[in-house]
């Protein structure tokens, strides 16, 4: 490995890592990317895909669609005239089928790599200095030589001062993933994207949970006609167990499960469960770089300092996706690893943080991109509003699932989409015309004026168009 060189050495395969690898092969420059973490895979050998697709964004989704059709199959079915008797959950098949979705996955990207002539290096990657015009980086005590480096290692799960997790009882992400059946009672720190989300996965398997936030808030970041309509469906008629404003004391645990002692407000509580899921945030991974030996600048949270287009401070030196300051989704992670891997092959790449849609895949789904409400009025922005209800559309109505609405805002002045704000069934598919909307610069009269099918869950988009001028016609 000691004579290997390439144009660009990317360390770290998530979903920043391996698109900007993929991206900078495409364009004719020899790369290599390194990846150490395996994810407890049987043969030791290392995974490729990240947190991601690993034990994040992919395992959680197939998790979540489990507990969905379990739930309807209970459930929701009657309203169809359909009736289903003595239906079970084998957790077991559950998770193994998660299982072999994430081996689908990460073993795709491996072929990926082979397709696109992209080398893995297999091990840690850490600087070790300059060598002429080139950057040395160690990979397990061999070095490779590098004119491009792009860092992209991702973040790990944010652990509580005194709560040792164990991911067997007090878990992060990773083993909440993983439970082998469903637990009596279980406890959440944390009421954020993965909180709601595997939250929402137990408690229709039958958990009896409770949700602890430490905000005053709910949704914070949420618009606020959105933050009310999801508190109202999740606690009243899904029946979490979500309590706001929340200082954690002490967590104990014993042969019989957690103990947590908390106040919430000038009262003290106290929550025993079974298991306990700690979703408190993430951090970046910039640990074990060797930053501090080639003067790789690094910010008092953790973040590599970037530029508009992810320089860092050092030549030839990148980072991307959540290493970096901005949302920690792996969308944008991927936008960053192909803008970064054109840059370097001399084009010009683009990410516009603008319009990086959020969802959070609980049910209903939640998708939003551009400003909220309650932020046009606090930076002082004339705007108009239409919100439309999907109790007005046809397919919604026809597929049983009414929850929720959309929301436009457009400039009072000229019009142009300010914000979208969906929560509904498929709010991450729908959320991806008013990205393309915004990025576009275009008006709500832009939206009201593109023929939608009929009938779609689209159309609630296009009537909320029409409802920003006051002229919806169903509504």
């Amino acid at each position: 490995m000691a004579n290997k060189q390439f144009d660009v050495v990317v360390i770290g395969a998530g979903p920043g890592g391996y698109i900007a690898a993929i991206r900078a092969a495409q364009l004719g420059l020899s790369t290599a990317c390194i990846e150490s973490e395996s994810y407890a895979d049987p043969k030791g050998e290392v995974r490729l895909g990240g947190t991601c697709l690993n034990v994040g964004c992919i395992p959680s989704k197939a998790l979540l669609r489990s507990s969905e059709l379990y739930e309807e199959a209970q459930h929701g079915f009657q309203m169809h005239g359909i009736s289903a008797e003595g239906v079970k959950i084998d957790v077991a098949t559950m998770v193994k089928r998660k299982d072999n979705i994430v081996n689908q996955l990460t073993s795709g990207i491996k072929g990926l790599f082979k397709k696109n002539k992209v080398t893995l290096l297999p091990g840690h990657g850490k600087f070790v200095g300059r060598d002429e015009d080139r950057w040395v980086v160690d990979v397990n005590g061999e070095q490779v030589h590098a004119t491009h480096v792009i860092v992209a290692t991702g973040s790990t799960a944010r652990h509580l001062p005194n709560i040792p997790v164990d991911n067997k009882v007090v878990c992060d992400n990773v083993g909440a993933l993983s439970f082998e059946g469903t637990p009596k009672r279980l406890g959440v720190i944390g009421a954020g994207v993965i909180g709601l989300e595997l939250g929402s996965v137990w408690k229709r398997l039958g958990s009896e949970v409770t949700i602890l936030e430490a905000l005053p808030d709910f949704l914070a970041a949420a618009d606020t006609a959105v933050a009310k309509e999801a508190w109202k469906v999740f606690t009243q008629k899904q029946g979490l167990n979500i309590q706001l404003g929340v200082k954690i004391n002490a967590v104990t645990q014993s042969k019989k499960g957690v103990k947590i002692e908390y106040d919430l407000g000038d009262e003290s509580k106290v929550l025993e469960c079974d298991k306990l899921i700690v979703s408190v945030g993430r951090v970046p991974n910039t640990q074990g770089l060797a930053a501090d030996a080639v003067g790789l600048q690094i910010n008092e949270r953790g973040f590599i300092v970037v530029g508009e287009h992810c320089q860092t401070n050092l030549p030839n030196v990148w980072a991307v996706g959540d290493v970096v300051p901005g949302p920690m989704l792996a969308h944008k992670s991927m936008e960053e690893g192909v803008m970064v891997a054109e840059c370097i092959a001399g084009q010009k790449g683009h990410v516009n943080l603008d319009t990086v849609p959020w969802v959070i895949y609980t049910h209903p789904e939640i998708a939003w991109v551009g400003k909220t409400e309650q932020q046009l009025k606090k930076e002082g922005i004339e705007y108009r509003a239409g919100q439309i209800p999907f109790a007005a559309n046809g397919r919604a109505l026809g597929q049983g699932d009414t929850t929720g609405f959309v929301k436009m805002l457009a400039c009072a002045r000229t019009d142009r989409i300010l914000g979208v704000h969906v929560i509904g069934n498929n709010a991450s598919e729908l959320i991806a015309e008013a990205v393309v909307a915004m990025e576009f610069n275009a008006s709500s009269e832009d939206i009201a004026r593109i023929c939608h099918a009929h009938p779609t869950l689209s159309e609630t988009m296009h009537e909320a168009s029409l409802a920003v001028d006051k002229r919806p016609l169903h509504f």
